[in-house]
């Protein structure tokens, strides 16, 4: 399976309008060599850009869900497009990622769980989505988190307790805990003993200059890619029946004690 990892610099000086189209152009580029193409967190607007959450909020279907859609279809492959601040009518805005099949179609949407800022920014701009997301792809089974997620294990166990093989992380992570981003990213595919595909932005966000180094990792937490600082596209070739083969060969997770329901007696 081939994935490419898109790391979009987010800069000020281009509109949303025109980096959707920038970016749909991109994924357009993938078509016959990639099989899923991912994008970062929050690319619409940077997510470190608070101040535009409101302002360039859109609904789940909005011009963002339709280009990406189109995008996907064009190019024919599995997209996840990172995500959007999304306008719920009914609700507050939410950090969701959109999840699209080669036919264009919403195989599934994710609302970040765990908001970042503490007491500013996304943790009190944003409500927290509530639900694990899984997507099953011909040749594997996708688990969905964003950005601060990584830094929670509980998430991605939870991910992979309900199939999950292949953990993929959009993220708009800063330069100065870049040390943390390797870091969490190998400590999630070894101790899930999963592929973790994390993908990053490049470029400033409202001052904050991003990390980039995308990067893949195997179920041995073997770095497979790793991008620079700079915009790029990372692709790299995975074998994901290496999931089940290192689960079979170093069954740890069979020897959990905790976070299990007690046995029957």
């Amino acid at each position: 399976m081939r994935a490419s990892l898109i790391q979009i610099a987010v800069d000020e000086g281009e509109s949303v309008e025109s980096r959707r189209r920038r970016v749909a152009s991109l994924v357009r580029e993938q078509a016959g060599d990639a099989d899923l193409v991912v994008l970062p967190e929050l690319w619409t607007t940077g997510a470190f850009a608070y101040r535009e959450f409101a302002s360039e909020a859109e609904p789940l279907d909005g011009p963002t869900y339709e280009a990406m859609a189109k995008a996907a279809s064009d190019a024919g492959v599995w997209l996840h497009a990172g995500s959007i601040p999304e306008r719920d009518p009914d609700g507050p805005l939410y950090n969701t990622s959109l999840i699209f099949s080669p036919s264009g179609d919403l195989a599934a949407a994710y609302r970040k769980i765990h908001r970042f800022g503490f007491d500013k920014g996304e943790a009190v701009l944003m409500g927290a989505g509530q639900d694990l997301v899984t997507v099953p792809l011909p040749e594997t089974t996708l688990g969905v988190a964003t950005c601060y997620d990584l830094r929670f294990p509980e998430l991605f166990r939870s991910l992979v307790d309900v199939g999950a093989e292949t953990l993929v992380v959009p993220a708009g992570w800063p330069e100065r805990r870049r040390a943390h981003w390797t870091l969490l990213a190998q400590a999630r595919a070894v101790e899930n003993q999963a592929f973790v595909l994390a993908c990053g932005t490049a470029g400033t966000h409202a001052g904050v200059p991003q990390a980039g180094h995308s990067i893949v990792v195997d179920p041995w937490g073997e770095v497979l890619a790793e991008a620079g600082p700079a915009e790029q596209i990372l692709t790299v070739d995975f074998d994901p029946s290496k999931v089940a083969a290192t689960r079979e060969q170093f069954p740890a997770l069979k020897d959990r004690m905790l976070g299990l329901e007690p046995p029957r007696r």
